[in-house]
């Protein structure tokens, strides 16, 4: 097995990270060969609409010639990719949006629709700075849509969200308040690792 785990957050230390890195120990526990990428270190754009991925039928390829086109295709043969995604202003961010936009666009076929015929697992694990209930009752609806164009890969997909214990967040708390947000931040570590695992056997 071969999974991809994508950090999609601009820092590479943070909650969002480690979520990643724990997703990327759960692959690796079961034997699956891994890649581990920043996607903020990389030098790519959104969607050009170049339109030469529509020139053929049965190939899905971007030929944007940047950072990215070359990580599309290493998602394209693998069997599982994980991403770790921070929430900002209610959506995700826009690397991860530029990522999502590009392999999907080049997936479509203006003819017979989605014309991957491979199978990849998806596990996209939010990171959010406030109240869980709030996100998934009046946020996470609104990115329904996004969600749905990961099942074009034909594989399962496992969405979850998690608390990022920024330093704000800490500042603002008690000690009592610091140690139950610590520990059930290692739950969600443990809960990553364990879908990390499930999604690469």
């Amino acid at each position: 097995m071969k999974t991809i785990v994508i950090n999609a957050g601009p820092k590479r230390r943070d909650c969002n990270a480690r979520l990643a890195k724990s997703a990327l120990e759960g692959a690796e526990s079961v034997g699956a060969e891994v890649e581990y990428v920043d996607l903020y270190k990389m030098d790519l754009s959104g969607c050009r609409v170049c339109l030469i991925c529509k020139n053929d039928e049965d190939v899905c390829k971007c030929f944007w010639m940047d950072e990215l086109s070359p990580l599309i295709e290493r998602i394209f043969e693998a069997d599982c990719v994980l991403i770790a995604a921070p929430i900002f202003f209610s959506q995700p961010t826009s690397h991860y949006m530029a990522l999502l936009e590009r392999l999907v666009y080049c997936m479509v076929s203006y003819k017979t629709g989605n014309k991957f015929k491979g199978k990849v697992n998806v596990g996209l694990f939010y990171t959010i700075n406030y109240p869980r209930d709030y996100f998934e009752k009046s946020v996470r609806p609104h990115m329904k849509q996004s969600e749905d164009l990961l099942k074009m890969l034909n594989g399962n997909v496992v969405i979850e969200t998690y608390q990022n214990i920024s330093k704000n967040m800490s500042s603002s708390s008690t000690d009592d308040e610091l140690k139950l947000k610590r520990e059930q931040f290692a739950r969600d570590l443990e809960s990553v690792f364990e879908i990390g695992a499930e999604l690469s056997s």
